[in-house]
């Protein structure tokens, strides 16, 4: 048994004592075989199950989903303590140092006038920060893990910024068609089809930037959508006695219209 001191209530360098303690000999062999690669997706599990618990609205949740992100935090830290190259205190200096240098209106002597202007000196300080010394750096800056759609919202707002944008809906509507059309060529030609799907889901995002929507929650809300009424059509063929996969495709689009409509 490992030398530890239960306690009727733990903070976070217990967690990294704890955190230590699995990773080290005569702890468990699972926590020490792990890398940064092994546990990447665990990562980001966590962090969308964090974020369904803020969609929840429920505290206990969050507060169970944080601390399973806080583990990762904590992991990862620890993997880079073993290498001698930083720790937990490390992580949290740096974050501090970021939000004291990103908020001089705060810690410094800056005046700022409201939120437009707070965000608008972030962005600035970021880049000075970052040594983004061109728009295109900035836009190569975007992290290329964040799902697809986010990703492309970020990298137009940031050329938005850059003063390469359209002047209304519009022009991003516009694009649209144009891409569809395109789609429709390649599939036809059997050519660029990848390519052309790509350019028609950038300017949809464009579109959505506009609008004001998020693209993600969308989807997201196409996609539940699109299970309900999956649904109602499938109880629907079960109530006349048959299977969804024994039915023509003219009799599960015309479930599907009733569907649409209920």
């Amino acid at each position: 048994m490992v030398d530890f001191q239960y306690k009727d209530s733990y903070g976070v360098k217990d967690l990294e004592e704890i955190v230590r303690l699995l990773r080290a000999p005569g702890g468990c062999p699972w926590d020490a075989e792990q890398t940064h690669q092994s546990i990447r997706r665990n990562f980001l599990e966590e962090a969308y199950e964090a974020v369904e618990a803020i969609d929840e609205g429920s505290p206990e949740h969050l507060k169970e989903e944080l601390g399973d992100v806080l583990l990762q935090v904590a992991l990862h830290a620890q993997m880079e303590r073993e290498e001698g190259r930083f720790d937990l205190d490390g992580v949290a200096d740096g974050i501090c140092k970021k939000l004291i240098f990103r908020h001089p209106h705060v810690f410094g002597d800056v005046a700022v006038s409201g939120t437009g202007e707070v965000l608008s000196n972030w962005e600035a300080l970021k880049r000075q920060e970052k040594g983004q010394a061109t728009n295109t750096d900035a836009l190569e800056a975007v992290a290329r893990a964040l799902p697809a759609l986010w990703r492309a919202e970020k990298v137009q707002k940031k050329a938005a910024k850059a003063g390469f944008d359209w002047p209304d809906v519009s022009g991003a509507l516009d694009k649209l068609s144009e891409e569809l059309e395109e789609l429709k060529a390649a599939v036809a030609s059997g050519t660029n089809v990848e390519e052309e799907l790509g350019d028609l889901l950038f300017s949809a995002v464009n579109a959505a930037r506009f609008v004001k929507a998020d693209p993600e929650e969308a989807l997201n809300g196409a996609t539940d959508k699109f299970i309900g009424r999956f649904r109602k059509v499938e109880a629907e063929a079960a109530r006349q006695g048959k299977s969804m996969e024994d039915m023509s495709l003219a009799e599960l689009d015309a479930l599907w219209e009733r569907a649409k409509k209920a």
